[in-house]
This record gives structure tokens, sequence and C-alpha cells, in this order.
């Protein structure tokens, strides 16, 4: 998880802010509780509540959506340097848009990528939350289903490592609802039989493996 980018959030922030606001006002219905003044317990317990809840959840919408890019229209998720070693063994390089590169190596006749895809509704927007992916797993993939059953499996995690994904949140729980227009998963998968370049694309209809010199005509 990126620490940088999570303490300049706008939902982090205001998460902050709104717990900084409602812990005097816990503190001051824990003092009243003391002198036995019930009214200011119930007024300040539940203002403090409220303020309390609204910096949680603005905290947990942080941290969910981290990962997470903004998708406006269709872009490039990632370069991929694909090199046979043996037969139905190959390596993929990513090479991603912030710089970074992971290389895995690979088990199948195709190389198989998924994703998380999140949009919202305009009460969200504005809100800051718009239509947003996140690369989910890389893998293998065999050309004949008896090898798909029991060949040697491949699979790796490209997605970054945090304690809450909204993807997840929103399967679990009914409140994120009036917000989120539609979640869904898509995949994509090319085949691998020599040295090759592929772009991996997405755009609000889904992910696309593109050989790079069909990209660039």
């Amino acid at each position: 998880m990126d620490l940088d980018a999570l303490i300049v959030s706008p939902f982090f922030l205001s998460g902050v802010i709104f717990g900084a606001l409602g812990a005097p006002l816990f503190l001051a219905a824990l003092v009243a509780l003391v002198r036995l003044k019930p009214f200011r317990v119930i007024v300040r317990g539940l203002a403090a509540a409220l303020l309390l809840a609204l910096g949680l959840l603005l905290g947990t919408l942080a941290i969910g959506i981290q990962g997470y890019r903004a998708l406006t229209h269709e872009e490039v998720a990632a370069r991929i340097d694909v090199q046979p070693v043996a037969p139905k063994r190959f390596t993929a390089t990513f090479h991603f848009p912030d710089g970074a590169t992971r290389t895995y190596e690979i088990a199948g006749d195709a190389i198989y990528v998924d994703a998380h895809i999140l949009k919202w509704k305009p009460v969200a927007n504005f809100m800051g939350l718009h239509t947003a992916y996140e690369l989910d797993r890389v893998g293998g993939r065999y050309a004949a289903l008896e090898e798909e059953r029991n060949a040697e499996r491949s699979l790796y995690a490209l997605r970054a490592d945090k304690p809450v994904d909204l993807f997840e949140l929103r399967r679990r729980y009914s409140f994120l609802e009036p917000l989120l227009d539609a979640e869904y998963g898509s995949a994509s998968f090319v085949p691998v039989s020599e040295a090759g370049q592929f772009e991996l694309r997405v755009s609000t209809s889904g992910l696309l493996i593109r050989p790079l010199k069909e990209a660039a005509q």
C-alpha cells in the first residue's frame, strides 16, 4: 500500500478531520456521564458517534481505493514482454505506467490477465469516486482442455497488498450499494508461441491484450 498516496487522499484527510472533531465530543460525553448529566451524554455521545463513524467510513474508502487507477478512456495498463524458455513455459515481464517492472515465469500456451473494474453512480462522482480499475492476477492458460485440468498451473497476484479492498467491501456490505453503479471482473488472454511484446489495455468495457505492432498501426 502506498502510504504517501494514502496520506494525501481527500477521503483520508476528511476522515482524519471527522475523527478529530468526534474525539473531543466523545471525551465530553464521558465527562457528562461522570457528572450524571444524561441529556448531555446523549447529545454529545450521538454527535461523537456520527462523526467517528463518518471518519471511519472515509478512512476505509481511502484504504479501499488504494491501487485502483482512475479510468476515463481506453488506456495502457502495462506493456508485456514475453519470452519462451521451454515448451509451454515462458517469462512475462510487465512494465507499468509508474515505471515499476515485474517478471513472472508462466506455464501454459497463453498468458491470462484479469482485473477488477468499479463504476460509480453520479452522486459518488461528486465525492471524487470515478470509474477505476485494478489489475488482479496473471497466469497461464492451456489450449487443450485436458491440460487445463491436469497440467501445471501458474498464477500470480498483480494487485497491491492492502488491509481493505473496495471490491471485496462492496460484496460484503450493502451501505455502498447506493454509490456503486457496477462492479465486475474482466479478463483477457493471448497465445504465446514466440518472443514478443503486447499492450495490456483497459477501458470501461474491459481488458484487451494486443500485439504491440498491431497497436501502433
